[in-house]
């Protein structure tokens, strides 16, 4: 198969995606591509950006015909690379026409839910083929897309014309087309978020109008993020930028950056239960964070020329360690989340990754490939396994470096001046900046001299014990359990409706008394249970929340382990846990006198 190359593709492919049929759930795609005689290589996306993994729905593509000249042309598909179709174009041909269907969900059985009765969410990379032997960068395409009567869109995509239903976009490279989603429904709202230096939008789709309702405060949040990212990274990386936010019930949670836009589902109370989501409030916050960090500059073994090039997640501690950790504070400095709410959920990653017991044997920087080794799958013993650690600790790494700066420096440099010389460079610039294990080095002495590669070596390589927590107590606060969880974690558990032991009987149990986390070599682990076990009863009588936290603290007084009746498939059986600790949940406390300088990373930019 042909290798891709950097040169013009000889034409515009068009591509014409009819998502109207809401109702089953399926897009109908029609592609013009140009072609002449000979051998032809058609390709679906395969490795996809933001899923740092092989991941393209290729099983959900049906009744792919191709023709030519009115004739139909017999594909067949490569017997190792099964996303490539290979052709004969007849001599003399200047071009085929595509014929497929993506069939998107119908069930929750089946994968996320990307049409409803009442919006939609359309990757371009599920709707289009492309030919091999070029960089998608040089193969020019014009898309449009039919939606149902009275639906309108969002995206990062510009309006060429408008007619009915359907929407012709403006010719852009193929990559940009992949990179650049739509957002479609029936109940839509337009906020503008930032006019200068460019247009800056919070496009929202709802199931029902009234969810689409927002205070001039939750608004203002919203306004404030943007202004203090550009305060952080001062530049922009986008001519407009689109917040796509899909408030529902019904459509599949989502949660992936672009570089012009975000693409996003999340609980359709976002605001109109505003006081009981703030664990929710973070999303937005990382997503535009990734426009300059993951999308404008990103690892140069993340790369690719095109969509079938194997990607290399090695620095995603970066691309997505220090997105977590930008994100977690811009959410701060913008009012998203009070502080407050960010040290609490501090507290909740601090102690997750502390208790992760699998950094015996598998060191953060092989949790790189977990979304190629995993592919996000679930898993039975998460915290031995790890999955994708480097989210989290990344950021428990970046607060580390961001502390040593500031300690270092006498408060007179930190991590942000890292941020903006790293990532603010070529303000409006839309051409990827790669970067090396060695750029990035390099940028953080620039801003304090340190010997950053054994620093950073020895956090990515090293096995504990515990996370990396002397960004926490170098920022003033430390890791301690008491019996009360914080209002932030009770949130938390509620919008996921769980209860949340994981440090004392090391489970997490979800509303109907079934086990959804079991932490390894925990209590519950060493008395048998698993993932998927339902507990029925606890002490003989039926399982209950407040029932099962009361006998943990009841037993912490006494001797008489907790007596509980489990099913496993179709058995019962009785389990005893000897455990006397007591109910256990993180807080981070105050330590040392003095301005805080965790409190200081969180204070907004003026």
């Amino acid at each position: 198969m042909q290798a891709p190359q950097d040169r013009a593709y000889p034409g515009t492919i068009t591509l014409a995606v009819d998502a109207s049929d809401t109702e089953r759930h399926i897009f109908r795609v029609h592609e013009h591509i140009p072609a002449t005689g000979g051998p032809l290589v058609l390709r679906y996306p395969q490795w996809l950006p933001g899923t740092h993994s092989p991941r393209g729905p290729i099983d959900r593509l049906a009744g792919l015909i191709v023709t030519s000249g009115g004739g139909r042309l017999e594909w067949r598909r490569d017997p190792v690379d099964v996303y490539a179709f290979h052709l004969d174009v007849p001599v003399g041909a200047t071009s085929i026409d595509v014929e497929f269907q993506y069939l998107s969900a119908t069930d929750a059985k089946q994968g996320r839910n990307e049409m409803t009765p009442v919006m939609l969410d359309m990757p371009w990379t599920s709707v289009a083929l492309y030919p091999v032997g070029y960089f998608t960068r040089a193969i020019p395409i014009a898309a449009s897309l039919t939606l149902p009567a009275g639906w309108q869109l969002g995206t990062a995509l510009e309006t060429a014309s408008a007619a009915g239903a359907t929407t012709q976009f403006k010719t852009v490279p193929f990559d940009v087309l992949m990179d650049s989603p739509v957002y479609a429904g029936r109940y839509f709202r337009r906020i503008e978020l930032s006019a200068a230096p460019v247009p800056v939008h919070l496009d929202l789709f709802a199931d029902r109008p009234e969810q689409l309702l927002a205070s001039e405060a939750q608004i203002g949040a919203h306004r404030e993020l943007v202004k203090q990212a550009y305060a952080l990274f001062g530049s922009h990386h986008y001519d407009h930028y689109d917040f796509l936010l899909a408030l529902s019930t019904h459509l599949g949670g989502q949660g992936l950056e672009h570089h012009r836009s975000s693409e996003n589902a999340t609980n359709a109370t976002y605001f109109t239960e505003w006081d009981k989501g703030a664990s929710l409030r973070e999303l937005l916050p990382h997503e535009f964070t990734h426009s300059w960090n993951g999308k404008f500059r990103r690892g140069a073994d993340a790369w690719i020329p095109d969509f079938a090039q194997p990607m290399r997640n090695s620095l995603l501690w970066v691309y997505e360690g220090q997105t977590q950790y930008w994100g977690v504070m811009l959410s701060a400095r913008s009012g998203l989340q009070t502080a407050a709410q960010v040290r609490d959920a501090l507290a909740l990653i601090a102690a997750s990754l502390d208790n992760r017991v699998g950094r015996a044997w598998k060191p953060l920087l092989d949790t790189t490939n977990d979304p190629i080794t995993a592919s996000r799958r679930p898993e039975p013993w998460t915290s031995w396994q790890r999955s994708e650690d480097y989210y989290n600790e990344g950021l428990l790494t970046w607060l580390d470096a961001d502390t040593l700066i500031r300690e270092r420096s006498g408060g007179k440099r930190s991590l942000d001046d890292f941020a903006r010389a790293f990532f603010g460079i070529d303000d409006g610039s839309f051409t990827e900046a790669t970067y090396t294990f060695d750029d990035i080095a390099a940028g953080l002495n620039a801003v304090e001299p340190y010997d950053w590669a054994t620093f950073l070596h020895n956090r990515l390589d090293g096995h504990g014990p515990g996370a990396p927590l002397d960004g926490l107590a170098r920022g003033g606060y430390r890791l301690v359990y008491t019996d009360t969880p914080s209002d932030f974690a009770k949130g938390a558990d509620a919008l996921g409706k769980r209860t949340d032991l994981t440090y004392s009987l090391g489970i997490a149990v979800d509303k109907d008394g079934m086990l959804n986390a079991v932490q390894w070599d925990g209590p519950a682990f060493k008395s048998g249970l698993t993932i998927g076990t339902q507990l029925m009863a606890i002490g003989g009588e039926a399982y209950d929340p407040d029932l099962l936290k009361a006998a943990v603290t009841a037993a912490k007084t006494g001797t008489v382990p907790i007596e509980l009746l489990v099913k496993s498939g179709d058995r019962f059986r009785t389990v005893l846990i000897d455990y006397h600790g007591g109910l256990r949940y993180p807080h981070l406390e105050r330590i040392g006198t003095g301005p805080a300088r965790l409190d200081a990373i969180l204070a907004a930019r003026r």
